[in-house]
C-alpha cells in the first residue's frame, strides 16, 4: 500500500469501509467486562480483540482500519502472531491512539484538556516501527449552559493542541485523525450542539492551518449534531443529518477526505440509522463513515463473556454490525436489515 499521507486517508474512508475503535484504555475495558462478567486480564483483553480481528468477512469488507491502545499494538496473538499482523493480512490499516486523556483545565471549572504532548514525537516514530499509520487524538467539549461551559479558552488550548499533534503525526509519515468530541451527555437542546461544534470546528481549522497540516492527509472524527441525553429531546435521524450537513457545509474544507463519525453514546442502531440519515441527503463533499467503539462492540462482547465457545457467536455479532454500518456508509441500510438478522 502506498505510505502517502493523502493515500492512506483516502483509504481509511473509502468504499463504505469506517474504522473499529479499539482503543479503550485498561480502566474503560474493565468496566465492560466487568457488566459482561470477565476479568480483565491482559490475556483476556487480547482474546477479546483477537476476536473481532479474526473476523474475516467483518474485516475484510466492511473495516479499514483499527484504533489500537499502546498494550494492544504490542501484544501477539494466542498463536503467537503480533496483533498488528492479523489486521494487516485482513487489509485493514493499523492505528494508535495517542493522547494521554483529558484533564481539569486549571482556572476553568467544568472545562477539560487533553494531555499527551510531552514525548509524542519519540512516541509516534516507535509507534510507526510497529505498524501504525494512523493515530487518534480526542479533544473532549462538555456543554453546560449553566456554568458557560465550554469556554472560549477551553476550545482555543484543545484545538492549539490537536494542530500541534496533526503536525507531528505527519512529521512521523502518520495520519491524523482530529477528535474533537462535543459531548452528548448534557440537558442541552441540537441547537446548542450546532453552535458549539460550529464554534470549535472553526478554530480546529484555523489552528491546522497555522500549523501547516496538510488538510488532504488528515480525518476529521466528530460529533454529530444531537441535543443532549439530559434535554429529554430526541432527535430525528433526518433532523440530525440536516444539521449535521449544514454545519460541515460551513465550516469544514472540501480538501479533508473524510469524515468518521463518533457514536458518543448513541445506541447501536441510532448510531447506524443517524450514519445512513447522514449519507442518503448526499453527494456529499467528503467521504462519511464511522469509527466507533461501543455501537461496533457492545454485542459481541455480549455475544462472547469470555469464553471460548462463544467465539463464532461473537464474530457474527461484530461482523453483523460493521455490515450495517457498511451500508449506512453507502446510504443504503434499512431498519428491516435490522429485524432479519
Amino acid at each position: 500500500m502506498s505510505e502517502r499521507l493523502e493515500d492512506i486517508a483516502a483509504a481509511i474512508v473509502g468504499g463504505g469501509k469506517g474504522l473499529l475503535a479499539a482503543d479503550e484504555s485498561s480502566g474503560t475495558i474493565k468496566k465492560r467486562f466487568d457488566v459482561i462478567g470477565v476479568e480483565s486480564t491482559a490475556d483476556s483483553r487480547r482474546d477479546y480483540r483477537e476476536m473481532m480481528f479474526r473476523a474475516k468477512d467483518a474485516m475484510t469488507k466492511y473495516i479499514s482500519g483499527v484504533i489500537l491502545y499502546d498494550e494492544t499494538i504490542r501484544q501477539k496473538a494466542a498463536d503467537g502472531t503480533p496483533l498488528v499482523d492479523i489486521i494487516k493480512a485482513s487489509g485493514a490499516i493499523p492505528g494508535i491512539k495517542v493522547d494521554a486523556g483529558a484533564k481539569p483545565l486549571a482556572g476553568f471549572p467544568g472545562d477539560t484538556i487533553t494531555e499527551g504532548l510531552d514525548g509524542l514525537r519519540e512516541r509516534l516514530a516507535d509507534y510507526y516501527k510497529l505498524g501504525a499509520r494512523f493515530a487518534k487524538w480526542r479533544a473532549v467539549i462538555d456543554i453546560d449552559t449553566v456554568k458557560g461551559v465550554p469556554s472560549a479558552n477551553s476550545i482555543a488550548s484543545n484545538t492549539h493542541a490537536l494542530a500541534r499533534y496533526a503536525a507531528l503525526c505527519q512529521e512521523a509519515g502518520i495520519v491524523p485523525i482530529v477528535e474533537p468530541e462535543v459531548l452528548m451527555d448534557g440537558a442541552h437542546d441540537i441547537d446548542t450542539c450546532y453552535a458549539v461544534s460550529k464554534a470549535t470546528l472553526i478554530k480546529l481549522y484555523d489552528e491546522l492551518h497555522a500549523a501547516r497540516v496538510v488538510l488532504e492527509g488528515t480525518i476529521l472524527k466528530p460529533n454529530m449534531v444531537i441535543a443532549g441525553k439530559k434535554s429529554g429531546k430526541t432527535n430525528s435521524p433526518e433532523e440530525i443529518a440536516e444539521k449535521t450537513i449544514k454545519l460541515f457545509r460551513e465550516v469544514v474544507p472540501v480538501a479533508v477526505p473524510g469524515i468518521a463519525f463518533l457514536s458518543g453514546g448513541q445506541s447501536d442502531e441510532e448510531a447506524t440509522a443517524n450514519l445512513n440519515a447522514i449519507n442518503a441527503i448526499g453527494p456529499h463533499p467528503w467521504k462519511l463513515t464511522f469509527s466507533y467503539g461501543r455501537a461496533l462492540q457492545a454485542a459481541p462482547q455480549k455475544a462472547w463473556s469470555g469464553k471460548a465457545s462463544n467465539v463464532a457467536a461473537g464474530q457474527a455479532a461484530f461482523t453483523h454490525r460493521a455490515h450495517m454500518n457498511h451500508l449506512a456508509a453507502l446510504g443504503k441500510w434499512k431498519q428491516s436489515l435490522e429485524q432479519a438478522a
